[in-house]
């Protein structure tokens, strides 16, 4: 698999992270969120768990691919 999409939501608070992320994996198979709300991690993870996609932390994020 190839390099994965990188959404830069840092200094955004939630909601905004994980709406990001939910746009871009409609056209990605992988995606790196780099966020920096306390919040996201749960929330990316609840999304991740909904939608069935696997969710590996990263150095300055997460890297989430569809399953």
């Amino acid at each position: 698999m190839g390099a994965a999409m990188v959404v830069d939501a840092r200094g955004m608070r939630c909601p905004w992270p994980v709406l990001r992320l939910s746009r871009a994996m409609r056209g990605a198979d992988q995606v790196q969120i780099l966020a920096d709300d306390p919040q996201a991690e749960c929330e990316i993870s609840a999304l991740a768990q909904q939608q069935g996609w696997d969710v590996t932390a990263a150095d300055e994020g997460w890297v989430v691919r569809k399953i």
